[in-house]
């Protein structure tokens, strides 16, 4: 396996439509000034985070349970900014839809930015063949809330391309997750 450049980022994006909307450079400034930098980075993707948000309450008591996941767990919001309680978390999901070429899997990491606020990012790996919005969690390990910003990066995706092609992909397993637009939350 080996990382993958920003050369082959854009030829990707060229000839499989990888990243869709794409940036071919690392934005810096926005309409408003300065932003959380997003776009081609040297050997990665930097990805946005889209303006909808499910943030996890407790006012229905719900238990977190994967297998049986309350949906009323959460309160659903657009905005330009969201804000997490404190010790708490939301869900969110990325402004580019991923398509995975059969013959690489992503590991995605939190950009510094948000880590240095107590802010984890959390994402798991792309599988190959694996396409749609990326659903992110936000965890708030502070006894503060902690604003994360719509449209700005928040996490650097990394592009491990291997030798050969897996035998079998995300695709070929009909995989849960396949295809998902909007925030996400888990399936069994």
């Amino acid at each position: 396996m080996s990382i993958k450049s920003d050369k082959w980022i854009r030829r990707m994006v060229a000839e499989q439509n990888m990243i869709e909307p794409f940036e071919s450079d690392q934005i810096r400034e926005g309409e408003n000034g300065r932003v959380i930098s997003y776009g081609t980075s040297s050997y990665g993707y930097d990805i946005r985070c889209s303006d909808e948000f499910k943030i996890f309450t407790n006012i229905n008591s719900a238990v977190v349970d994967p297998k049986a996941f309350d949906p009323d767990s959460f309160v659903d919001i657009q905005s330009d900014v969201c804000i997490i309680p404190p010790n708490s978390f939301a869900l969110a999901r990325t402004v580019e839809y991923f398509r995975i070429p059969r013959d690489v899997l992503t590991i995605c990491l939190g950009k510094s930015t948000y880590a240095r606020c107590g802010i984890i990012v959390n994402v798991t790996p792309l599988e190959p063949e694996w396409e749609g919005h990326v659903t992110l969690e936000f965890s708030n390990t502070t006894p503060l809330p902690a604003k994360i910003y719509a449209n700005e990066g928040v996490a650097q995706v990394l592009f491990l391309g291997s030798d050969e092609i897996c035998e079998t992909s995300y695709k070929d397993r009909n995989g849960k997750y396949q295809g998902q637009t909007g925030v996400t939350v888990p399936k069994l």
